[in-house]
């Protein structure tokens, strides 16, 4: 996702923002990341996955199972993995090579936003906020980088 946006003081910023597969590390999350590994994870996949087969299998014959009851399982099934995928934290950057002159120099500004549909608003805040005042907001999810 990138939008160029024209300034107030005539500078050109570019707007990016790109999905990130692994949080960034940060010092708050560093007890986290120590115990870190899939396996407990997909070891549990695995198990929830047999459970509901065997369940689905061993079922008599004469048993009536409604639909409802197997969409209802696949809801359950499929909400971890929709929840992991729309609430990744996305990388966002706000970056400008300085106007022509020389006058205003580079500025690069980047933040981390949770959320698919989070960060295009966003995106679309910071825009108007460089639009308008030249600058990100200092109070919204960017913060300068040298």
């Amino acid at each position: 996702m990138n939008r160029l946006v024209r300034g107030e003081d005539g500078r050109d910023w570019v707007v990016r923002a790109q999905m990130e597969w692994r949080a960034p590390a940060t010092a708050d999350d560093f007890e986290h990341d120590v115990a870190g590994s899939y396996g407990p994870g997909i070891a549990m996949i695995v198990v929830t996955t047999l459970l509901a087969v065997i369940l689905v299998v061993w079922t008599p014959d004469q048993v009536n199972i409604p639909a409802w009851v197997l969409l209802a399982l696949l809801l359950v099934v499929l909400f971890f993995p929709l929840r992991w995928i729309l609430r990744r934290p996305w990388t966002v950057v706000a970056e400008t090579e300085g106007d022509v002159t020389g006058d205003r120099p580079s500025e690069r500004w980047v933040g981390t936003i949770r959320g698919m549909f989070t960060v295009q608003g966003e995106v679309k805040k910071i825009s108007k906020t460089i639009q308008r005042h030249s600058l990100p907001d200092f109070d919204g999810p960017l913060h300068p980088v040298e």
